[in-house]
């Protein structure tokens, strides 16, 4: 198969995500990602190798992964270019979470013991693997609601990791807060002219001085939930004319979140748009003063049927249907992280080099970006292929694998129509028949 049998868009952003590359990588890396694309069962970096016919050249394939891995801060700046566009200018709406892939064998580099975010039937409190602090956009899309882009993944490894790490690389000890920060201070000279405002949302455990701070200093406004019993403070008292000394950065009075929570006084109802529908929350919001903050925040606390949540937005002239909208927004990049694992196969490349690990988990991401872009601009009926079941008739947006589904669809038809161009010769129908066979079985 050729790369001429993309769609321009998927095959001109390979070129960039190569060109980073030496010219001998360079040249190898678009096929490994046309292979991941066809790539079926177990999505080990042999299964792309088979998909996109590499024989030979499998070990320079392995070395190509690896020289990716130590490109990847680059190779990001090619998949922020490429998703760009549909992100508007107005506002860009980051999400940066973590996520565990789980790994097996004394000899992978930079695992390591980590708190399982999400336990099994069996109740799994750990994980043995990689950790993946993730920096994903938030798009909005007309018809599907936000979609996450994920733009770029760091290794997180413990302390206590790193003395396992060859000595031909070594790395200094981040911990998630810093990785987190360091992922938005790479990003802001790529869009810092291109929109007017830069927000981030984040989980609860990002919502901390090591973040905050580094992220208030770039120009980033971020939005996260609250914990119910965060020190919030009033907001200062001017300073009387005439006294020495700065004014006040914090308030005196203590703002307990329970107490204005359990008041029945102050509540009002707000509309706003969660999970693509409009919805109508009842909510409290304030301006205060929180010192991991930094200053002033929105707090906007919302009643819910079993109790009540908080949240905060570092932006205090912010809306609290800005502040709700985001909250809600962020978690797509929870379903992307299932649909990367799920669909793409993150985790499951079985290599053993950290920079080879990193470069697979990368990969994995930019080819769902890249797919989801692909996909936006196309209807349902293009992207979801349900002549099979005619019972399924239940209207619902496209899920990830359908997309990926219908990107295989059009590069496989580019490929019979070269084929049947002309006059057909058998070397090549044989050609196609095998070709379409080794994808079937």
């Amino acid at each position: 198969m050729s790369l001429s049998h993309l769609p321009a868009f998927v095959a001109n952003a390979f070129l960039d995500l190569a060109h980073w590359l030496d010219r001998r990588s360079a040249a190898r890396l678009p096929l490994l990602l046309l292979g991941a694309l066809f790539a079926r069962g177990r999505r080990t970096v042999t299964s792309w190798s088979r998909a996109a016919c590499i024989t030979d050249d499998f070990r320079p394939a392995y070395a190509t992964v690896c020289a990716a891995g130590r490109e990847a801060d680059h190779m990001a700046v090619s998949a922020v270019l490429a998703v760009a566009p549909l992100l508007g200018s107005r506002r860009l709406l980051l999400a940066i979470d973590d996520t565990p892939t789980p790994r097996w064998g004394p000899h992978v580099e930079g695992c390591g013991i980590h708190r399982n975010p999400s336990p099994g039937p069996a109740g799994e409190k750990y994980v043995y693997g990689h950790i993946w602090v993730t920096l994903a956009a938030l798009a909005g899309h007309p018809d599907r609601g936000a979609l996450t882009l994920p733009l770029r993944a760091s290794l997180y490894v413990r302390r206590a990791d790193l003395e396992n790490l060859p000595p031909d690389r070594p790395r200094a000890f981040r911990t998630k807060l810093e990785l987190a920060a360091e992922q938005l201070r790479w990003l802001r000279p790529w869009v810092e002219h291109r929109f007017e405002r830069r927000w981030v949302a984040v989980d609860g455990g990002y919502a901390k001085k090591p973040f905050l701070k580094p992220a208030a200093e770039q120009g980033y406004v971020v939005v996260g939930r609250l914990r119910k019993d965060a020190a919030v403070r009033s907001l200062p008292e001017p300073k009387p004319a005439g006294r020495r000394g700065p004014q006040a950065t914090y308030g005196k009075e203590r703002l307990p979140l329970a107490k204005r929570a359990g008041q029945a006084r102050g509540w009002r109802e707000v509309k706003c748009v969660q999970y693509g529908e409009e919805v109508t929350k009842t909510i409290k919001t304030f301006q205060a003063t929180w010192r991991p903050a930094g200053g002033a925040i929105r707090v906007v606390i919302v009643k819910e049927d079993d109790g009540w949540l908080a949240f905060f937005c570092t932006d205090p002239g912010a809306t609290a249907e800005e502040v709700l909208e985001a909250v809600a927004d962020r978690a797509a990049i929870e379903q992307t992280f299932k649909d990367v694992k799920e669909v793409w196969g993150a985790g499951q490349q079985q290599v053993r080099n950290v920079y080879s690990n990193e470069a697979c988990f990368n990969l994995n991401l930019w080819m769902y970006s890249l797919t989801e872009a692909w996909a936006w601009g196309k209807g349902e009926d293009e992207v979801c292929d349900r002549s099979a079941c005619p019972w399924d008739r239940e209207p619902r947006r496209p899920s990830h694998a359908d997309k990926r589904k219908a990107l295989q669809r059009e590069v496989l038809q580019a490929e019979i129509r070269e084929a049947l161009s002309g006059r057909p010769t058998k070397e090549g129908m044989r050609g196609l028949a095998q070709r379409l066979l080794d994808l079937a079985a």
